[in-house]
């Protein structure tokens, strides 16, 4: 790392988006590059001395560092985790800090995962007490501390804002951090109390905590991986087959080494990989290759041949994943009103702002990552094994990420072990590599949200009440062939697909669901903000929308019924069809939906409020959120993660889909036509945020899935039409 300070302020030979905001309206206010995140590395050194801990370390000069073992890609954890230490300790928020935690199975596994890794919405659910305690323990030292030195018990000391006191004497925190570290290990170090919900002064404070990682994004400080550019790297693109499953055969370069800059290319594992001196002049050499591919194993179909393929195999019997009662009997009982419907989901890229790109080296038999880094867990062992060294001589130093959605955490670490690989066969493995992935590259040959189909049927009687349900759904598991399958998947069936639907909240007494993965498709698929929920939900609560219409009773009342074994779901629905005022008079043109649904441990219900112009185009203007997360650490942040998952779910149920054109190519290429969604789509949110005392779950995905059932029903109030296609414009539908 000799070279990382010094090349921070000369990365860039032109105009970097940081020497830009420095040089702009926000110099007046510029700190120094230590505020905030350290993005460079992973922790600072403890002192000799100084107390100092896994999650924790208080430095003599009182300085206060959180060390997170989730990374940050816009979604709050550092801010959170600090605040549950800042919590415990009774520390001054102006004084905490934060810093990523190096690549560390024992110390910093995902306690819900079994390795390190961020993801599922489990940043604070698993990590609620652990950082609770640790704040609770440097506390428990330093009072300790403070009373050897005062003659006094412990009991006695007040800590408050970063100060010990006791009769007229003080000292911060920073004073006795060496004594407290000295002190002989306790019981009541080990398991000090933690304080009750009743006490809490920062957890669930209403006003707004100062996001950790706030000033640095907004002066250009912060390091995200894509700044991170050493000043002596090759700078590295790769050219991937056009189609996925192909193979590379041959490849010619003549072309390439009239480019200024080009350094070489490589065969490696993923394609070729093209080598020089600045990204510019690896895109032109890239695009000036000649590329030879074999095509027998890849994947020539349509999207349309592949959904049509999705469809017959629902016509085959196939794996039961829920069993209850008898749904045909049911179903088939006089009296009882029926809807059956079919549903269609395309795949989705993840299009996260920030494509993917790495920093690697390989000096005196250690390797050396720099990463927008979601799951170092996984990532770590990969390394060593392409290496061939053992994983103690692997660092992987965590850096900003400008979003993901899923797509930076794969089975097959498939853009960091693609850096490795060029790496190794480099023309000069001693410099470090800059692997850089463009939009397109993404978009064209990422990963993407699985296709599913979905065929169901469920009744009421003469009473609205739901009598049976039957729900078959067929697409490509995720886990299955991958290292994740032996946790996931059951006698070779991943029952996952159909969470949401397996776990139905609506009280019926016979439901059945069988479920169709689908695997000869070599489409690289990847969990996707909210994964199997972002189409189960829209399933059962554009059903539960039908159903009401069929018992003609309201929407929410309806569902209010059926909700009696699950108060958490009926206690956000309450809450969203008040905050909307459902029951209310409405306005002259404006239609509206309403959607519940958990995932991750966290319920949401959304109520959606359209509008529809003169010329049939809809614009949605309103969307009331309610979310039960237990304990909201740091209310501002759920409210800012179910703005953000409503804005994300909008734009994908709105116009976003990835389609095979016939011969297996994506037709999709960059944001032109896979278009994210634009400011003035964006409707008014308004988010209540449950009370609670439960402890903590995840509102980086939760608020994605009931957005877009709760947009097709106000869409059917609007126009009369049942809209189960997504998107929504591949179906007629227009936005205005």
């Amino acid at each position: 790392m000799h070279w990382t300070k010094r090349t921070l302020s000369s990365m860039n030979r032109g105009l970097s988006r940081r020497a830009f905001l420095k040089g702009g309206t926000v110099l007046a206010f510029t700190p120094a590059l230590s505020v905030g995140l350290n993005a460079l590395g992973n922790m600072a050194a403890a002192a000799p001395g100084e107390l100092a801990s896994d999650f924790l370390h208080i430095t003599a000069d009182d300085r206060i560092i959180v060390i997170i073992k989730h990374f940050e890609a816009g979604q709050g954890p550092a801010t959170g985790l600090a605040t549950l230490v800042a919590e415990e300790l009774n520390a001054d928020w102006d004084r905490i800090e934060t810093t990523f935690a190096p690549s560390d199975n024992q110390r910093y596994a995902n306690l819900l995962f079994g390795l390190q890794g961020t993801g599922g919405s489990t940043a604070m659910a698993n990590s609620y007490m652990q950082y609770r305690q640790a704040g609770a323990v440097a506390l428990a030292r330093l009072k300790a501390a403070a009373a050897e030195a005062w003659s006094t018990g412990a009991e006695n000391i007040r800590a408050e804002k970063g100060v010990l006191s006791y009769q007229g004497r003080s000292a911060s925190f920073g004073d006795m951090s060496v004594a407290a570290a000295a002190l002989p290990d306790s019981p009541a170090f080990a398991e000090p109390p933690l304080k009750s919900n009743a006490e809490f002064t920062y957890i669930g404070r209403p006003e707004v905590l100062p996001r950790k990682d706030l000033m640095g994004k907004t002066n250009g400080s912060a390091v995200f991986a894509m700044d991170f550019r050493p000043e002596d790297a090759l700078f590295t693109v790769v050219a991937r087959a056009p189609k996925f499953g192909a193979t590379l055969v041959s490849f010619d370069d003549s072309e390439a080494r009239k480019v200024n800059g080009f350094v070489g290319a490589r065969e490696i594992p993923s394609g070729v990989a093209v080598y020089a001196e600045s990204t510019w002049a690896a895109l032109k050499a890239r695009r000036a290759l000649v590329t030879k591919w074999d095509f027998s194993a890849a994947e020539t179909r349509s999207s349309e041949r592949i959904t049509a393929d999705y469809w017959r195999a629902l016509e085959q019997p196939g794996p039961v994943v829920a069993d209850k009662g008898d749904p045909d009997a049911a179903l088939n009982a006089a009296g009882v009103k029926s809807v059956t419907a079919s549903f269609e989901f395309p795949l989705l890229a993840h299009a996260p702002m920030e494509p993917m790109n790495c920093v690697i080296q390989f000096r005196d038999g250690k390797v050396t990552l720099w990463d927008g880094c979601q799951f170092p867990g996984a990532l770590h062992g990969h390394l060593a094994k392409i290496f061939g060294v053992e994983p103690a001589n692997v660092e992987i130093i965590t850096l900003l990420a400008g979003g993901t959605f899923g797509r930076r955490a794969n089975p097959t670490n498939d853009y960091q072990a693609e850096a490795a690989h060029a790496l190794k066969t480099s023309p000069d493995p001693s410099r470090p590599l800059k692997l850089m992935w463009t939009r397109e590259d993404d978009i064209q040959g990422g990963y993407y949200r699985p296709l599913f189909v979905h065929r169901a049927a469920a009744g009421v009687d003469a009473n609205g009440n739901l009598v049976g349900w039957r729900h078959a759904l067929a697409g490509k598991s995720i886990v299955l062939g991958t290292a994740f399958e032996a946790f996931v998947a059951k006698d070779g069936v991943d029952a996952t697909v159909a969470d949401g639907i397996t776990d139905l909240e609506y009280s019926v007494p016979n439901l059945r669901v069988d479920v169709r993965n689908v695997q000869d498709s070599s489409v690289t698929v990847l969990w996707w903000r909210s994964v199997e929920h972002t189409h189960t939900a829209f399933a059962k609560e554009v059903m539960m929308s039908m159903l009401a219409e069929k018992a003609g009773e309201d929407p929410v009342a309806f569902r209010m019924k059926h909700l009696d074994d699950s108060p958490r779901h009926a206690g956000v629905l309450r809450a969203a069809a008040e905050m909307a005022a459902w029951d209310g008079p409405r306005k002259d043109g404006m239609f509206r939906g309403v959607a519940v649904h958990k995932s991750f441990g966290t319920y949401v219900a959304q109520v959606v409020d359209i509008s529809l112009n003169d010329a049939g185009a809809i614009k949605v203007e309103k969307v009331y959120c309610a979310v039960d997360c237990g304990v909201a650490v740091n209310p501002d942040i759920v409210r800012a993660q179910m703005e953000g998952g409503i804005g994300y779910a909008l734009g994908a149920a709105m116009r976003n889909r990835i389609t095979l054109e016939e011969g297996g190519e994506v037709a999709q290429t960059n944001f032109p036509n896979y278009e994210p969604l634009r400011i003035n789509d964006m409707p008014d949110v308004k988010t209540v945020i449950i009370h609670s005392k439960e402890n903590p779950t995840g509102v980086g995905e939760p608020g994605v899935p009931p957005l877009a059932p709760a947009l097709a029903a106000a869409i059917h109030e609007a126009t009369g039409e049942w809209v189960t296609n997504l998107p929504f414009v591949g179906q007629g539908v227009k936005f205005g």
